[in-house]
This record gives C-alpha cells, sequence and structure tokens, in this order.
C-alpha cells in the first residue's frame, strides 16, 4: 500500500465525525488489515456497565471498511452494502480494538471481516465477529 493510500485513509477516517465522538484512533493501516481502538467511555455503556453493542459495530465497521478501501485503486471509495455481527461475550474492560480485514476483493463486491476485542486490565477477550460486504465507488 502507498503511503498516498495511507494518508488518504488516515484523513478520511479523521473526517467521521461519529469516531471523534467516540474517541476512536486509528491503530494500523496496512494493505487489506486496519486496526481501530476505541476506548469504553461513560458515554458509550449499556445499563449493565459494558460497552454497548452500538460501539463494537460503529469500530467494527469502521476497521473493516477502512481494510477494503486500502485495497481499492486510487480514488475509489467504499459503502458498506451488508454487515452482521456475532456479539460473542460482554464487553468489559478500558478500550475496545477492532482488526478489520479483507477476506475476498473484488471490482464489485468486497467481503470483509473485523473481530472486535475488549481489553481489560492487559487481557483481551474476542466480544464480537462482524462480517460483510462493501461496495466499491469509482470515482467521477
Amino acid at each position: 500500500m502507498s503511503p498516498e493510500k495511507a494518508q488518504h485513509i488516515r484523513e478520511s477516517f479523521a473526517a467521521q465525525s461519529m469516531m471523534a465522538t467516540i474517541g476512536a484512533e486509528l491503530s494500523t493501516i496496512e494493505g487489506g488489515s486496519v486496526t481501530i481502538r476505541a476506548p469504553i467511555l461513560a458515554g458509550s455503556r449499556q445499563q449493565h456497565g459494558f460497552a454497548h453493542a452500538g460501539l463494537t459495530f460503529s469500530i467494527g465497521d469502521s476497521a473493516a471498511g477502512y481494510a477494503a478501501l486500502s485495497v481499492m485503486p486510487d480514488g475509489y471509495e467504499v459503502l458498506t452494502t451488508e454487515m452482521k455481527i456475532n456479539l460473542l461475550a460482554p464487553a468489559q474492560g478500558e478500550l475496545l480494538i477492532a482488526r478489520g480485514k479483507v477476506i475476498k476483493p473484488g471490482r464489485r463486491l468486497v467481503i470483509v471481516q473485523a473481530d472486535v476485542y475488549a481489553l481489560n486490565d492487559g487481557r483481551e477477550t474476542h466480544i464480537a465477529l462482524l462480517t460483510g460486504t462493501m461496495m466499491p465507488i469509482a470515482p467521477e
């Protein structure tokens, strides 16, 4: 992946007000994979004190989407067309880590996956698995 592509992903991520609202950060960008980390803030918790599934889904979707974007030709963008989430365990800890990756790139559809982990006292717990489809958007 070119430095220009990585910069484009950083700039695109920075433009997402949702990611800023939840305190999410890009952790790693590589060809075909992206990692996003987000703190479990007081405003991101559900009634039992765990991170809300909406937080889990948001960073998983973005990590998978940016992984797809990392393998697109220059000038292309991607949009999520479908995303499924399996919640595996309660999201308890200090922060969530979403590791998105491309399963199968394509010209019309890109199949993606994201694994989301909760970091609690230095230990990662796999809390969610997302699988989905991204649609490449050609430059106009």
